[in-house]
């Protein structure tokens, strides 16, 4: 980074608290967070780091999409297809990347994407994390199939916490969640779309994370070779879907409580299902994993409130499109008539606002926090949000961007020349 105060050890700088990060001035006058670690200024040496420390079955859990993983390096790669235009001779007042989204302000346009088993990848993933994106003012959504409770995240983050359903087959379990989504006092819903069938994940299926899954001598091998994960989790406790804990019968074998889990949820959203949890559901509505006009249509007409332009991190389909096609494809048609966010790909600050000025109004990302939890434990979560504020911040400087909603207007046009 060209600006001295980058490069500088942290510790050695004034403490600021995290929104300062995000502030309305120029980078020139914002020092970097103490809790910023300048031994991993990126993602991917918070990725090798956390190689290292976790052991493989469960890096590869985090890391692995579908089949032969094409869509999941499509992902990053279209996004890195856009290109900005910089405005250099015009007076700038400096940028601002505080952002409203759904009444709500936040002190940065990206938040922390749902994921599954978070505290299998590390011990109480999903407390770190959403404790930090409290602390940093910004949104966290947690997964049904998370491993921390509603009422836990919930008392983490005041109340402030998005949830997302996979939806239950059975119409009695999908209210009973709601109905303490709605008591922990969650401002948004979150449905998933893009998950109608289990994936086939070479990877998952040879670690035996497959349904059911299987606990095998190699991975108790991997385990041992990687005594911090492991102290961590004899701390935390084994894995447990803490959600969903009050509806599995217990003492399940995990071979059973595979199978219950893939008996439990239904799979593939529809209209009839969307429309009786928008008529039940007093916030705001947003699905994810939209990716074709029909469906974005479809979702606006039953009341939806916004839609994440997502394929699940590319662990669903391998020959579908990337995130930053479907966007573009949903951009013109529906970006003045509901809020569009975009999800899967999205590994630096850079990508964030490459993201936000091809028609995203907020971005989510999943692998890159947990890459950094993976690589700096308890410390990862604020490392990761500190370092995108400050890389987004670059950005805009250096384009002369005052505003997240002007990004737009940097967007060069494929083909063009600046």
């Amino acid at each position: 980074m060209s600006q001295p105060s980058f490069n500088q050890n942290p510790a050695k700088q004034a403490s600021v608290k995290p929104e300062a990060a995000a502030g309305n001035a120029s980078s020139k006058t914002v020092p970097m967070d103490a809790a910023f670690n300048s031994e991993y200024p990126s993602i991917d040496h918070l990725r090798l780091r956390a190689q290292q420390r976790m052991p493989r079955f469960a890096f590869e859990y985090l890391e692995g999409g579908c089949f032969s993983e094409i869509n999941l390096r499509r992902n990053t790669e279209e996004i890195r297809d856009v290109r900005l235009r910089p405005r250099y001779l015009s007076d700038y007042p400096g940028a601002n990347l505080r952002t409203e989204l759904f009444g709500q302000s936040y002190a940065a346009p990206f938040g922390v994407s749902p994921i599954g088993l978070q505290g299998l990848m590390w011990p109480r993933a999903t407390e770190i994390l959403a404790r930090a994106a409290t602390q940093h003012e910004l949104p966290f959504i947690l997964s049904t199939v998370g491993t921390a409770s509603i009422e836990t995240v919930a008392e983490i983050t005041g109340g402030k916490a998005w949830f997302q359903l996979y939806h239950p087959a059975e119409t009695e379990l999908r209210d009973k969640l709601l109905d303490r989504a709605q008591a922990a006092g969650f401002p948004v819903l979150v449905i998933l779309a893009d998950t109608p069938t289990f994936a086939y994940r070479p990877k998952e299926i040879r670690n035996g994370l497959s349904i059911p899954p299987r606990m095998s001598l190699r991975n108790v091998l991997q385990m041992l070779r990687c005594p911090t994960w492991c102290l961590g989790q004899l701390s935390a406790g084994s894995p447990e879907f803490k959600t969903m804990k009050p509806y599995i019968p217990p003492g399940l074998s995990m071979k059973h409580l595979g199978l219950f889990m893939n008996k439990t949820f239904s799979g593939r959203l529809t209209a009839d299902k969307i429309q009786a949890i928008r008529d039940r559901w007093p916030g705001k509505l947003v699905v994810k994993g939209v990716v074709t006009p029909e469906d974005a249509e479809l979702a606006l007409r039953l009341g939806v409130d916004g839609l994440i332009v997502s394929n699940h991190g590319g662990r669903q389909l391998d020959a579908g499109p990337s995130t930053i096609h479907s966007l573009a494809e949903l951009r013109d048609e529906f970006g003045h008539r509901t809020t569009l966010m975009l999800d899967s790909g999205v590994r630096s600050g850079p990508d964030v606002a490459c993201a936000l000025a091809s028609g995203a109004k907020f971005v989510f990302l999943g692998r890159s926090f947990m890459y950094g939890v993976g690589a700096l434990g308890h410390s990862g979560g604020d490392h990761t949000m500190i370092m995108l504020k400050r890389q987004l911040l670059q950005v805009m400087e250096q384009i002369g961007c005052a505003q997240i909603a002007d990004l737009p207007q940097h967007r060069m046009k494929p083909g063009s020349a600046c």
